[in-house]
């Protein structure tokens, strides 16, 4: 009973408005991130093979996001129903994998920036450092820092349950169980390893990548034209989702640790932010694929591709079809022409070399740069 007292009200914990915006912007995001990174994945391992430097970067990115993307109906269940029913490990897991998404979409992002702004500015210095291999190194080791950085999250994501009345309510992303001594520094260290180092590399490489090609000529600013679009969409991702959700959190960390005084009683404001600036966070899962698509020239014109290709085979299907009625209802008449045979003859040589065009066109797709 005792323990049942100090529990705080559920409304104290996320308000029902709040809750209501929360279940709508994650329901959008679900279908949008498995879709939309789903196919890009596709689109990566199947007809974009092998993959240059920065699509082995935006590859990996792509099995991030839609790995958040899956564990999205936990949260929308959640707030749905305003209680969690699932046990404590599938709390910690589900928010063990936002830190994964939200840290790994951060280094990735932070990779392919490092690598436009290599062969931007400095084209042959490190050369030797722009190679698949060195790529696929660096996302080995990129996983193996978020996921290691996950483990110590996931153990301090466990919620604390609230009270409904006289009812007690289990919960969870509700903001992190514990604020003890060691987990100040340890935000810390994920925020100047996940977040700040990457922002920092972005807005220092965008800056001289975008100086280069303002010093170069109106030809060389247009054929860049593909990495000046990816590092903007870059900066617009880390402005938007991330920068708003990792200072919010940091304030409300620095507050809970009293390491800094809370004279204006600003953390039960800052944690309802906080609630908000998640799902801002969790919209990259959503706005990433628009940098695979408008800022990668093989991307977008594999995916044209692709789209083309299957509406030529539904009309190539539709055609065949119509042969066939055809050639029945001669064969049923009997008064089936040398004429009518050489046109339906020239009619199916006509789709075969469609198809062979298509194929021979398909292997000729040269990728671009990035």
């Amino acid at each position: 009973m005792n323990d049942s007292s100090q529990l705080d009200n559920c409304d104290a914990h996320t308000p029902p408005k709040s809750r209501t915006v929360l279940l709508v912007g994650y329901s959008l995001l679900m279908p949008l991130g498995v879709i939309l990174n789903g196919v890009s994945l596709v689109v990566f391992l199947r007809w974009l093979r092998p993959l240059t430097v920065v699509s082995t970067f935006l590859c990996n990115l792509a099995l991030s996001d839609l790995l958040f993307s899956l564990s999205l109906p936990l949260r929308i269940y959640y707030y749905a129903n305003n209680h969690w029913p699932f046990g404590a490990f599938l709390c910690r897991l589900s928010g063990s994998i936002f830190h994964i998404n939200m840290y790994g979409s951060c280094l990735f992002l932070f990779c392919i920036n490092v690598d436009r702004y290599l062969a931007i500015v400095h084209p042959l210095r490190f050369r030797h450092l722009r190679r698949r291999k060195v790529a696929r190194l660096t996302c080995l080791c990129v996983w193996l820092i978020i996921v290691s950085g996950s483990v110590p999250a996931a153990l301090v994501h466990n919620s604390k349950d609230c009270m409904d009345g006289d009812e007690r309510v289990p919960r969870c992303f509700e903001g992190l169980s514990s604020w003890n001594t060691y987990l100040l520094p340890l935000l810390f260290v994920a925020e100047v390893i996940g977040f700040l180092l990457p922002l920092g590399a972005v807005l220092y490489g965008s800056c001289h990548v975008f100086w280069e090609l303002c010093r170069a000529s109106e030809g060389g600013a247009q054929r860049h034209k593909v990495t000046i679009r990816l590092l903007s969409l870059n900066l617009v991702i880390f402005l938007f989702c991330f920068v708003p959700y990792n200072a919010t959190l940091v304030a409300y960390g620095l507050l809970r640790a009293e390491f800094v005084p809370d004279w204006w009683d600003s953390k039960p404001i800052l944690k309802r932010i906080l609630s908000v600036t998640v799902l801002l966070a969790s919209t990259n899962c959503a706005l990433d694929p628009l940098v695979y698509y408008f800022s990668t020239e093989g991307f977008r014109s594999k995916l044209s591709h692709i789209v083309r290709s299957s509406r030529n085979s539904e009309k190539n299907g539709k055609s065949s079809k119509n042969f066939e009625a055809t050639e029945t209802k001669a064969s049923r008449t009997s008064v089936t022409s040398n004429t009518e045979k050489s046109e339906t003859q020239n009619a199916l040589l006509h789709v075969r070399t469609g198809q062979s065009k298509g194929k021979e066109k398909r292997r000729k797709m040269e990728e671009s740069e990035i």
